[in-house]
């Protein structure tokens, strides 16, 4: 399982790159992603996961599924901003994957000792599903031309990192319906950025 969580981030980057023609990740990317993983690493969580309550669930957005990929999707909004792009070869999957390959190496290693495949095996894939989904909604939103429908696609960009942290909730609180409910809520635009935009 340690294994899964070191390998699957560039896995999955590669296996996007087959199917889209994007410009991929950048060293950018790969070098603060390094540098916040070792930060997150020699810190440690930024919040006391509690029981099985709210607290779980803010542990969950905050430490663990949702910020890890958030963080990577803002930063690339910024630099966006700076450069004064007009978003239309934006990669924000590619940028935000590639982010997140030293965390999921550094998360591997920290976790490998718990051997828990809720930390090891669907957190990376909740960390992927966000990417490539969030990435797909912007896109969605920056084509369309209606001012309803971009805020549609605007609430659904705030609800999936939700999701994804509302099915690590809902697994390590033994929900185990819910969680698979709430995981496959997160995994939908995925699915959809593969059969809509290859």
């Amino acid at each position: 399982m340690s294994f899964f969580c070191l390998l699957w981030v560039p896995f999955f980057y590669i296996f996007r790159r087959s199917f889209s023609n994007s410009g991929g990740g950048s060293v950018f990317a790969l070098l603060f992603g390094s540098m916040t993983a070792v930060i997150q690493f020699l810190l440690g969580d930024l919040v006391n996961p509690g029981g099985f309550g709210f607290s779980r669930w803010i542990y969950g957005f905050i430490d663990i599924v949702s910020l890890p990929v958030l963080f990577p999707v803002i930063i690339y909004t910024i630099l966006l901003v700076l450069r004064k792009s007009s978003g239309g070869n934006a990669d924000f999957a590619g940028f935000t994957l590639f982010w997140l390959i030293p965390v999921g190496a550094l998360r591997a290693l920290s976790w490998s000792a718990e051997r828990d495949p809720l930390l090891l095996v669907a957190v990376p894939l909740l960390w992927t599903a966000l990417a490539a989904g969030i990435a797909f909604l912007i896109h969605l939103m920056m084509e369309s031309y209606s001012t309803i429908v971009k805020i549609g696609y605007f609430l659904c960009i705030l609800l999936l990192p939700v999701f994804g942290a509302l099915a690590y909730w809902a697994f390590f609180s033994q929900q185990a319906l819910l969680g698979f409910l709430f995981f496959i809520i997160t995994q939908i635009p995925l699915g959809l950025s593969f059969v809509l935009k290859t």
